[in-house]
């Protein structure tokens, strides 16, 4: 399915799964601001406030920026909020309002959509500070206080943590599954890899072995040609063959070119033959070669001993393309613990045959062999020819450049990311970036989590004690109307102690401090319930001396 849209007279479709992604967000906030602005309304048709635009419109427009901008700028969104909950603590009725739930759910979305925690931090410092200080503005009574420095902060830090617990748990799950890709397509590259491997063995082996035997048959055809008891017809025919050998040795190094894209990361697997019949077929072909071995022969590794007829392979070749008919003298030195090949070949006495190319591959991968071994090769004129010399170990000592994936793709990572492993799954001194990013989000994560717990407490270890002992007051100064009832006027205060609470009221309004009284009386205040958040009615008592001699019921609420 898709839908149309008009575009400079075009029509342009777009997939219906895109035209969702797009809704998805716009669809997600209507239904967070349709759940805020149902708590308004219930606040407003239940609650003492009666201006519909300031108590009810005004908020749910302010509602209707904050929710889409908690998106792109969930900090601005938290000050907007907390705003409208502001609004409470100018009200002479109570400071409570629906929209600490709003101020929770904003806050929540800014620790969710928030990867650092100074700038969250600074803003949710800057809206207590904010509802703080117009409490001291205001000089608004002990209860706002109350509300100020409990449920505000609690609507400001503990939804804010919840969402960056939220954040960090969908982290580390989204870095687990990057990892769990990256270690797919690790496991494809291997796959890959072992696949080109295979071909450069297939071009080596063709390299070093049938075009050594082609370069001997062209070798020999050259020399058939030159033979004086050849008929005119034979010898066009002798030839012909020559010229096709020598294409077919054009072509093979083009295949090899080709197979050759990759570099080897593995040895051969060793020949069925040894350097003694290479250079028995050699002389066979009518190559001079004179040749020398010095030395206890030890016993060589299979890698090692192919590695040897490699080396002479390659010098023979090289020797009867580029340089025919000059003489090549083999020397093999074994010592102690190394095996010394040296292939010279003299000055030719012409030029290479012709159709022949020189080539440059079969001395990089020889080379390359050499190397992968643990040994060393140095080639280069040599009194006017051409010398090969290679040392070799008795047994290989050096690694392939790359090491076995899927042994490091098998083995665990490190929780902590600690352990260093190289760009192939090494240990080579630098983290893998996965490992690396792995590890960070756990940090995070973990950090996190410990903040869930040890913020609120060390807020509580800050406020509450403060916090109790307001609440402690507010709860320990009510008497009860039906207490209130019993008070007679007139009575000593010893008859009428057990119907009062065991300390009066500390924070009554200025107005009712400032009511006219008896004279010559001392009075108290007392609330008329426990309720901490809304306004209630006072009860004032007047004694003169330890008699009563007023009472009276004060209605904070009113205008």
């Amino acid at each position: 399915m898709t839908a149309h849209a008009a575009t400079d007279g075009e029509e342009v479709r777009r997939p219906m799964w895109q035209v969702r992604t797009r809704l998805r967000p716009v669809l997600g906030d209507t239904a967070l601001w349709a759940v805020f602005c149902a708590a308004g309304v219930i606040w407003f048709s239940n609650g003492p406030a009666a201006s519909v635009a300031l108590d009810l419109v005004l908020p749910l427009l302010v509602l209707a920026v904050a929710v889409p901008l908690a998106r792109s700028r969930p900090g601005t969104a938290v000050l907007l909020v907390n705003a409208l909950c502001v609004m409470g603590l100018t009200n002479p009725a109570s400071p409570a309002n629906a929209y600490v739930l709003a101020l929770a759910g904003v806050s929540c979305l800014l620790g969710a959509r928030t990867g650092t925690a100074r700038t969250p931090l600074l803003v949710l410092a800057g809206c207590l500070a904010v509802d703080l200080a117009l409490c001291a503005a205001l000089r608004v009574p002990a209860v706002w206080w109350f509300y100020a420095m409990t449920v505000l902060p609690s609507a400001l830090l503990l939804p804010w943590l919840a969402g960056r617990y939220w954040r960090g748990r969908r982290e580390l799950v989204w870095g687990g599954w990057q990892l769990a890709r990256s270690l797919e397509e690790r496991q494809r590259f291997v796959a890959e890899r072992a696949r080109l491997t295979e071909r450069a063995d297939i071009a080596v082996d063709m390299h070093d072995s049938l075009g050594h035997v082609l370069s001997l048959v062209a070798l020999r055809a050259g020399a058939l040609e030159l033979s004086p008891t050849l008929a005119p017809q034979d010898r066009a025919d002798v030839a012909e063959l020559r010229r096709t050998v020598s294409d077919a040795v054009d072509q093979l190094r083009e295949t090899v070119t080709v197979l050759r894209d990759e570099p080897r990361t593995r040895a051969s697997p060793p020949a069925a033959d040894s350097v003694e019949e290479l250079l028995g077929r050699a002389v066979a072909s009518g190559v001079p070669v004179r040749w020398e071995r010095d030395g206890p022969l030890p016993a060589l590794s299979p890698l090692i001993e192919r590695g040897v007829y490699r080396v002479v392979q390659e010098a023979l070749t090289n020797a009867t393309k580029h340089a025919p008919g000059s003489t090549v003298r083999v020397s093999i030195t074994h010592d102690s613990d190394r095996i010394h090949v040296r292939i010279v070949n003299s000055r030719p006495p012409a030029g290479p045959l012709p159709g022949t190319v020189a080539g440059n591959r079969g001395l990089a991968g020889l080379r390359e062999r050499v190397a992968v071994l643990g040994g060393s090769l140095r080639t280069g004129p040599y009194e006017g020819g051409f010398q090969v010399s290679a040392t070799l170990p008795h047994h290989a000592t050096a690694k392939p450049t790359l090491r076995a994936w899927p042994e490091d793709i098998t083995r665990p990572l490190p929780a902590n990311g600690a352990e260093e492993m190289g760009a192939e799954g090494t240990a080579t001194g630098t983290a893998p970036e996965s490992a690396r990013r792995l590890a960070r989000i756990r940090r995070s994560a973990r950090w996190r989590f410990a903040a869930v717990f040890a913020v609120p407490t060390g807020a509580a270890v800050i406020f509450l004690p403060a916090v109790a002992y307001l609440a402690y007051q507010l709860t320990t100064s009510v008497l009860p109307p039906s207490r209130y009832e019993e008070l007679r006027v007139g009575r000593p205060r010893t008859e009428i102690a057990h119907l009062l609470p065991p300390r009066p009221f500390p924070y009554p309004p200025d107005d009712a401090r400032l009511a006219p009284r008896p004279p010559g009386t001392t009075c108290e205040f007392y609330r008329s319930n426990g309720n901490l958040l809304d306004q209630v009615d006072l009860y004032r008592l007047c004694f003169s001396g330890s008699r009563l001699v007023a009472k009276d019921t004060l209605d904070t609420g009113a205008e």
